[in-house]
């Protein structure tokens, strides 16, 4: 008799795991409690919120993870051993959601489209945040919650106060036990891994480090990017250090942005139009990356790369670089201010300092940094 309750069990196909479906199946795996993580966007903050999962998997051993996120964000989400299933907001992944309940649901985001997505299931708990019916406006669903939640009512708690990182902040939102800084989660797969490499060495030549540059970044706040002057400055004197290679990371929308940055310099020009996945891949290749507070940010960070982190509009102790890396911050009077348009002169990010930005790219030189494959440092084997 087929046991129900297994996590790979559907019902409609065979599993692929066994030859056999029954108690006696070696692979069977009976999930103690089934959890619902809420976290449609950003793209960075949803790859933030994979340091989660090693909390969540020691405070529910043997859980069965469902993450529902927006598109793109599911293919940062491609490979984790820690979530058992992936659904968007797409109707036809909605209408799955609906067919399913939960012991508990972790609500990341604050908003009434997440609200509304838990709306469509059952979840015996709530923790994180939640929406009030009446008012429409997003609350607490604990009292956990409650410091976040006044973090982000506040600039003065946002701006000056706080002195916890987002993923601290978000675990114990969360009520997820004792805070052991764990790192996010992000695995390539074999052929993305055999790619990094190849791409490595063809950047590489002869040289000894690659530097990657990540020159965008979302149109939400246009401003945590260095101008294109800036970014040329940043390439030649990098480019000026014996045995550095440069590399200008970004997504599509950078493609043009890059080739003006690397006209008649020496900079390679990484594929910038081939998806998520591929970004991934062009930074597992580098031993470096210089990126304002972006999603190219936070795949280094989670590739365990030395990462040189600059700020302008946003928050520099939100991010967590695990003790590899730099913060670099504006020298502007008026940030951090997280707003999406702006018309001072000079900007924010014209007074980030190349001078500080080469220098902490000089001390993840020393000692050469080696490669290394997206990671957790949780201390416990994934599912």
């Amino acid at each position: 008799m087929p046991i129900l309750g297994c996590r790979h069990f559907n019902g409609y196909k065979p599993c692929g795991k066994s030859a056999i479906c029954d108690s006696l199946c070696p692979q069977m795996s009976v999930p103690s409690s089934r959890i619902l993580i809420v976290h449609l966007e950003a793209l960075g903050a949803v790859l933030r919120s994979t340091a989660l999962l090693p909390a969540i998997r020691r405070k529910f051993p043997g859980c069965h993870i469902t993450w529902v996120t927006q598109k793109p964000a599911e293919q940062l989400l491609v490979n984790n051993p820690y979530i058992d299933r992936v659904l968007t907001t797409t109707q036809d992944d909605l209408l799955q959601l609906s067919a399913l309940e939960f012991d508990v649901a972790l609500m990341v985001d604050k908003g009434l489209k997440s609200a509304g997505v838990l709306k469509l299931t059952k979840a015996d708990a709530v923790f994180g945040f939640t929406v009030d019916a009446a008012s429409g406006v997003v609350v607490p669903a604990t009292a956990a919650a409650g410091e976040l939640w006044e973090i982000g009512l506040s600039n003065q708690k946002k701006f000056f106060e706080n002195e916890k990182p987002e993923t601290r902040l978000t675990h114990e939102a969360l009520e997820l036990g004792p805070w052991l800084r764990d790192e996010y989660v992000l695995r390539l797969t074999e052929d993305e891994r055999n790619e990094a490499q190849a791409r490595r060495a063809a950047w590489l030549g002869s040289g000894e480090w690659i530097v990657g540059i990540n020159t965008g970044c979302s149109g939400a706040i246009p401003y945590k990017k260095l101008s294109i002057e800036g970014h040329r400055e940043l390439v030649q004197r990098l480019t000026a250090i014996a045995g550095v290679r440069i590399v200008l990371l970004g997504g599509r929308e950078d493609t043009l942005r890059n080739e003006r940055i690397g006209h008649g310099i020496s900079a390679i020009q990484s594929p910038t139009e081939r998806g998520l996945r591929d970004g991934i891949v062009s930074v597992e290749a580098c031993d470096i990356v210089v990126s304002g507070d972006s999603l190219g940010l936070h795949m280094a960070i989670a590739l365990g790369k030395w990462s040189v982190a600059w700020f302008g509009p946003t928050c520099a102790q939100e991010i967590d670089l695990y003790d590899r890396g730099v913060h670099v911050l504006t020298q502007a009077s008026c940030g951090p201010c997280w707003k999406r348009s702006c018309d001072r002169q000079p900007m924010c990010y014209d007074l980030v300092s190349i001078d500080q930005l080469v220098n902490a790219v000089l001390k993840g030189l020393d000692p050469k940094p080696q490669p290394r494959l997206g990671h957790d440092k949780s201390g416990e084997a994934a599912p």
